[in-house]
C-alpha cells in the first residue's frame, strides 16, 4: 500500500493545471464586429448584455457595442467580464461552469479596439442567438419548483431576517442531483441579501425535528450547484421547506419571491456518495473568532477546518460582504514532513457569489487529516468601491454592513481505499497524457 506522502505528492502533480497564452496564430490581424466579435458577444456576452435583461447596455448590435468598446477592453482584459473571478495564476484551473473568454479571445477583442473598433461587412454579421426565456433555469427544466411565499421588503428600514416555510409535497424519499436558489425578477435579487434551504422534518405527533438538513445557499449572482456524477443528497418525504432569509430595502418597496429547482435521481434510486455543502474556514481576524477591520486598511481573515474522512471536493465559493476583496483556499496534508498547497485563489465582488464547481479530472483529492486553510482579504479603504463607509471600523455579523470570511465547500466522503484508487486513476490519466 502507497504511503499517505506518495499520494499526496502525486496530487500536487495532476492538480495543477494553469493555461497558457493567447498564441499569434489564434488572433486575427484585423478583426472586425462582423467576423469576430459578435461571435464572441454572442456566445459570452449578450444573454445579459440585452434589451430587458440585467446588464447596463445592450450589446447586440455594432451601434449598440462601438460607443462601449474601449470600456469592453477594460473588463475582458481585467477579467471583470464575464463574472468569473478565479485567479488564473494559481491552482486548478478547470471547472465545469467557467463562462470566462479565452486568452485568444480577449486578445481579439483588444486588438478590434486597438485597430479602431471597426465594423466590417455587416452582411457577415452571424445571426443573433436565440435565447432562453429570461427566467430559465440553469439546471433545465428542474423535478421539482418550490415556490416560497412572497415577503415584501419595504422602501427603508433595518436588515430583515427571519424563516419562511412551504411544502415540497414528495411522497417518498428523493436524492438531489442539481439544484438551484432564484429570486423571480430582477427586482427582487436586489434585495435578497442571502437565503438557505432546508428541508424540515416533523416528528409522528406533527413537531419540527429542529433546524432540518442543509440544502443550498444563495447569494446575490451565485449559479447552479451540479453535483458530480454517483453523489447526491437525501431530500426525505414528508418533509417542509424552510427558508432562512436575510433580505435588506433598497429605497421602494419590493415583493420577494423565492424559488428553489431541484433535479433528482430516479425513483427508488441511491447515489454512491453523500454530497456535503458548508460553510468553512470561517472568520479568525486578530481577534480570535472576531473579524477587526480597522478604518482606512485592509485585514486578512485566516480560518481552519479538519477534514476527518478523505474527500473529494467538487466545489469551492467565497463568501464575504461589502468590503471583501479576494480568497484563497489552502489544504495542509498529514504528512510529515507537513505539505501544504493552495489550491485556489478568487477575486471577490459582493454582486457576483461565483461558486466554482470543479470539473471531474480536477476535483482536489485530500486524504483523511487534511486541514483545508481559508484566507480572506477585507479592504475597508476608500480605494475599495464597494465600501460604503471608509472612515468606520468593520466587524463581524450578520447585517449587509457587517462582514463575513468564509469558504462554502461542497464534497463527498470516500473511504481510504477509494481515495488510494482515485489518486492511482489520476495517476494513470497523467501517465497516459504525457504519453
Amino acid at each position: 500500500m502507497r504511503t499517505i506522502q506518495t499520494l499526496v505528492a502525486v496530487l500536487l502533480l495532476s492538480m495543477v493545471l494553469v493555461p497558457g497564452g493567447a498564441s499569434a496564430q489564434d488572433v486575427p490581424e484585423e478583426p472586425t464586429f462582423a467576423n469576430h466579435i459578435a461571435p464572441i458577444l454572442y456566445e459570452s456576452c449578450v444573454n445579459c448584455h440585452r434589451p430587458g435583461q440585467i446588464a447596463p447596455m445592450s450589446l447586440m448590435t455594432y451601434q449598440e457595442a462601438r460607443p462601449w468598446a474601449r470600456s469592453i477592453k477594460n473588463k475582458v482584459e481585467t477579467r471583470a467580464m464575464p463574472p468569473w473571478h478565479l485567479d488564473r495564476r494559481i491552482g486548478v484551473q478547470e471547472f465545469l461552469n467557467d463562462p470566462s473568454l479565452t486568452d485568444a479571445q480577449i486578445a481579439t477583442i483588444a486588438k478590434w479596439v486597438d485597430n479602431g473598433a471597426p465594423q466590417g461587412n455587416p452582411a457577415d454579421t452571424p445571426a443573433p442567438p436565440e435565447f432562453a426565456p429570461a427566467d430559465a433555469w440553469q439546471i433545465g427544466e428542474p423535478d421539482l419548483v418550490v415556490q416560497f411565499p412572497t415577503y415584501t421588503v419595504p422602501a427603508a428600514g433595518p436588515d430583515l431576517f427571519g424563516n419562511l416555510f412551504t411544502e415540497f409535497g414528495l411522497e417518498e424519499d428523493r436524492y438531489i442531483t442539481a439544484i438551484q436558489t432564484r429570486p423571480v425578477g430582477d427586482r427582487a435579487r436586489q434585495v435578497v441579501h442571502h437565503a438557505l434551504s432546508y428541508a424540515v422534518e416533523e416528528d409522528e405527533n406533527g413537531e419540527s425535528m429542529g433546524g432540518g438538513t442543509f440544502l443550498v445557499e444563495y447569494a446575490s449572482g451565485k449559479q447552479a450547484e451540479v453535483y458530480p456524477e454517483g453523489s447526491g443528497l437525501r431530500l426525505p418525504a414528508d418533509s417542509q421547506a424552510r427558508l432562512s432569509y436575510h433580505l435588506h430595502s433598497v429605497g421602494e418597496d419590493i415583493d420577494a419571491v423565492v424559488e428553489l429547482g431541484i433535479n433528482f435521481l430516479p425513483v427508488g434510486a441511491e447515489p454512491e456518495h453523500i454530497r456535503y455543502s458548508k460553510q468553512l474556514g470561517g472568520s479568525q481576524g486578530q481577534t480570535i473568532g472576531v473579524l477587526d477591520i480597522p478604518s482606512g486598511e485592509v485585514a486578512r481573515s485566516d480560518g481552519y477546518a479538519r477534514f476527518n474522512k478523505a474527500a473529494r471536493i467538487t466545489m469551492f465559493q467565497p463568501h464575504m460582504h461589502m468590503l471583501g476583496t479576494y480568497q484563497c483556499i489552502e489544504f495542509i496534508y498529514p504528512t510529515q514532513p507537513v505539505r501544504a498547497e493552495t489550491v485556489n485563489c478568487a477575486g471577490f465582488d459582493y454582486n457576483w457569489h461565483m461558486n466554482y464547481n470543479y470539473a471531474e479530472d480536477t476535483t482536489p483529492l485530500i486524504p483523511a487529516g487534511t486541514i483545508l486553510h481559508v484566507s480572506s482579504w477585507l479592504d475597508n479603504s476608500a480605494s475599495n468601491r464597494g465600501n460604503v463607509d471608509p472612515s468606520n471600523w468593520a466587524g463581524d455579523g450578520q447585517r449587509t454592513i457587517d462582514e463575513m470570511a468564509f469558504a462554502w465547500i461542497g464534497w463527498y466522503d470516500l473511504t481510504d481505499e477509494e481515495y488510494e484508487a482515485e489518486v492511482a486513476a489520476r495517476q494513470q490519466q497523467r501517465a497516459d497524457n504525457d504519453n
